[in-house]
């Protein structure tokens, strides 16, 4: 799925234009992974307020960055063919739903293996038919004409915790009083839609899973829902890459070497957000070994981590924007660290200097000191 296709479902959650008809799920005991009490409502029936809160849910399983929140998982050719986990998401889309034994099988599978820090959650579905408008030449979609209908089914599951008692005020007895705890229903830790909707059309041997933190993608659920390989998250995808650098690149391992890198990767990132490209960024890993010869590596240096990035991740292409902190560049020595925006990461500098190695950063006019403003005097001569 590219960017396009994600906002264009989306924006089928917006409130007032949801054609959502029903919302099933179970709330879950999270220490004893027995369900408390079951949910099947319609969204018509409930207030408007009530509605929106469950449509921000399922739309919140949607947010985040393609493939560092939202990853693809890919099913094989023989799951999709003859599997039980690939014959059960089926179900589910097929019967839109209706299939209570299904949806009963489909919450133990994921009671069974989901640990969410041991407090209760709560498991969302919701089914959606799409009538996907038809684009035209020149872009534009055409409302009123339509050659597929997408259907697909989205989960979304939802720490809930408990509430403190705290001070509230209370209009008729114009007066503050404690007001009692509760349990909120918090955002989604996880979720996924299925199918993937890939050429804006529905693709069965994918589904695209929402993990909130990048780092957390719980192997245990993918494990037992998908039956597929977990994907690198990104913090993993970013350790791998560095690892692989400092591993085959040895003493070419340099500041500038790192520097210029690091700079080529947030070109090619700054360039993609403004090309307005919906597909993902993606570099093969011949294409960073080419980088790292323009910076200087030696040719056996440079093949060595196109071998290392080979078996960390096989075929796969690379997004920068996972293997680079495009926000942050921070260098750290035993006495002092610092922190440049990556804009200006080429300014830095080393030196030897009296046979010590200094870093080196231009200064301005405007320097501060813990927020006072100082100024800087360069050194008196030696008489």
């Amino acid at each position: 799925m590219n960017q396009k296709e994600l906002g264009e479902l989306r924006r089928r959650f917006r409130p007032g234009k949801s054609v959502l008809s029903r919302v099933y799920g179970c709330y879950v005991n999270g220490g004893s992974h027995e369900i408390i009490s079951y949910l099947d409502e319609s969204l018509g029936s409930m207030p408007q307020e009530e509605a929106e809160k469950y449509l921000s849910l399922f739309k919140k399983s949607l947010s985040g960055s393609l493939g560092k929140n939202l990853i693809d998982v890919v099913f094989s050719t023989a799951q999709v063919a003859d599997s039980d986990e690939h014959r059960l998401l089926s179900a589910l889309r097929l019967s839109e739903l209706k299939d209570g034994e299904a949806r009963e099988a489909f919450y133990q599978t994921v009671i069974n293996s989901l640990d969410i820090e041991g407090c209760n959650y709560l498991i969302l579905l919701a089914h959606d038919a799409y009538d996907v408008p038809r684009r035209r030449k020149d872009g534009e979609t055409d409302q009123d004409a339509s050659d597929e209908v997408f259907s697909y089914i989205l989960c979304c599951i939802c720490p809930v915790k408990n509430r403190k008692i705290e001070l509230g005020y209370f209009p008729g007895e114009n007066e503050f009083h404690s007001c009692a705890a509760g349990q909120i229903v918090s955002a989604p830790e996880l979720g996924f839609l299925f199918p993937a909707f890939d050429g804006r059309a529905a693709n069965i041997y994918n589904a695209l899973f929402y993990s909130q933190k990048a780092g957390a993608i719980h192997q245990e659920f993918i494990d037992a829902v998908f039956h597929t390989e977990p994907p690198m998250s990104a913090p993993e995808q970013k350790e791998a890459f560095e690892s692989a650098l400092t591993g085959a690149l040895e003493e070419a391992c340099s500041l500038e070497v790192i520097q210029t890198l690091h700079g080529r990767l947030l070109e090619k990132i700054e360039d993609h957000r403004e090309s307005g490209d919906p597909e993902p960024l993606s570099l093969s890993v011949g294409d960073i070994s080419g980088i790292l010869r323009d910076c200087g590596v030696p040719e056996e240096r440079a093949e060595a981590f196109r071998e290392q990035c080979g078996m960390a991740f096989g075929k796969a292409v690379l997004n920068p924007e996972n293997l680079i902190d495009s926000k942050h560049f921070d260098i750290k020595t035993e006495q002092a660290a610092i922190s440049i925006d990556p804009e200006y990461g080429y300014l830095v500098e080393t030196r030897i200097i009296d046979g010590r190695k200094y870093l080196l950063i231009p200064a301005g006019e405007d320097v501060e000191l813990n927020g006072l403003s100082v100024s800087l005097r360069a050194g008196e001569p030696e008489a």
